[in-house]
């Protein structure tokens, strides 16, 4: 089994920046691929941003803004987030599977098998 617990959110201002990280413990060792979903109030779940395989994919709404990145070490996923906005409030949740997935199926969050609880992140305008 997995785990994965993510940390990093918190209350920000407009143009500011937050990092948030996913721990994964257990058989963390086969994840080959891991990502970031976030959902606000009243919203479906949308992707952000995840790493399968050597590929990088990112939502539409974060491309240029998010970064994710990877510490195969310490078997965690990091999420940088730059030039915030109000409409980037939401909980942000790690997501991971242990294959690897291509071109659309990255996209959606019934193809990931594990999921963290969830951080919050919260932009003031």
């Amino acid at each position: 089994q997995v785990q994965l617990v993510e940390s990093g959110g918190g209350l920000v201002q407009a143009g500011g920046s937050l990092r948030l990280s996913c721990a994964a413990s257990g058989r963390s060792f086969s994840l080959n691929t891991m990502g970031w979903f976030r959902q606000a109030p009243g919203k479906e779940r949308e992707f952000v941003a995840a790493q399968s395989g050597w590929n990088i994919y990112y939502g539409d709404s974060v491309k240029a803004r998010f970064t994710i990145s990877r510490d195969n070490a310490k078997n965690t996923v990091y999420l940088q987030m730059n030039s915030l906005k109000p409409e980037d409030t939401a909980l942000y949740y790690c997501a991971a599977r242990q294959g690897t997935l291509y071109s659309g199926r990255v996209y959606s969050s019934s193809n990931y098998d594990y999921w963290g609880q969830g951080t919050q992140a919260t932009v003031s305008s």
